[in-house]
């Protein structure tokens, strides 16, 4: 099978894999905050990259030489994470979605705090051009405006400097390296945020399947993503993950009543557009 058509079959898992977790957030929200759905998630992925790590024999590969970058790196994460998920309560679907496509623009615009490199004129249009597009998901007026809105495009921030980080850390660090420290350290801020008030909730037998659920969506959307970025350019790859917009939208309508916005679409196609150009000029 040509590597085009399998990356195109990795990219439908990271779809899946990526609209899964969005619907099993919500289930779990009207039992869970969202740091106690980011510590159970954890614990899954624990035991998933342990698993296999130690199967492979590539746990001895973890090193403590870049342990404060790790920190910063889960930090940025966590908070992104944390963000996205009460978003999700907060707004329908699609906005979630629109708005966090935004991630590689502000990868852009903090690479040269964190990695030294220079913004091209390419990479500038492309990040105005973003913002232009965030303007049209969100419509900030004092009606539009809301904790929801400004929760899923300080996500994308947070996910923007993840991305970032993780470029920086995979100079030295292996993927498990990477992978064991996301999990455990974020089930650590997930205890420590969710028991702060001493109010810690256990999930109940409805609720358990769906953090498996997102626990396993989580790690799989990532490793599908990279696997299909390993076979095919990025030029290729990127169109099929905004299909996860209209996905999300009939998901939206269908299950939640969520009236489809036409608007959301014209900024998210302003937002895929950015990103293109972007991807377009890395590429040449």
């Amino acid at each position: 099978m040509a590597p085009h058509i399998r990356a195109a079959f990795w990219m439908i898992g990271a779809i899946v894999s990526f609209t899964s977790m969005a619907v099993a957030g919500r289930a779990v929200s009207f039992e869970l905050d969202t740091f106690e759905i980011m510590f159970y998630r954890s614990c899954v992925g624990i035991v998933i990259v342990f698993s296999v790590a130690g199967y492979a024999g590539t746990l001895g590969q973890v090193s403590r030489a870049k342990f404060g970058l790790h920190l910063v790196r889960n930090l940025a994460h966590f908070s992104g994470q944390n963000l996205w998920f009460y978003a999700l309560t907060a707004i329908p679907l699609a906005q979630v979605f629109a708005l966090e496509f935004t991630t590689p623009i502000w990868a852009i615009l903090l690479a040269p705090l964190v990695l030294g490199e220079r913004i091209t004129r390419t990479g500038a249009i492309a990040a105005a051009l973003g913002f232009v597009g965030i303007l049209i998901v969100a419509r900030p007026s004092p009606d539009a405006l809301s904790w929801g809105l400004g929760a899923a495009a300080l996500s994308a921030v947070g996910f923007g400097l993840t991305a970032v980080l993780t470029r920086r850390l995979t100079r030295t660090e292996t993927i498990t390296g990477i992978l064991v420290y996301l999990t455990v350290l974020q089930a650590i801020f997930g205890a420590i945020a969710a028991g702060y008030d001493g109010d810690f909730m256990f999930p109940s037998a409805a609720t358990a399947p769906w953090l498996f659920l997102i626990g396993c969506a989580g790690l799989l959307a990532h490793f599908c993503l990279t696997t299909a970025l390993r076979l095919a350019p990025a030029s290729f790859v990127m169109p099929f993950d905004f299909a996860r917009l209209p996905l999300i939208a009939i998901i939206g309508m269908l299950v939640y009543a969520e009236p489809i916005d036409a608007l959301v679409f014209v900024g998210a196609a302003v937002i895929f557009a950015a990103n293109w150009i972007n991807v377009r000029a890395a590429k040449g």
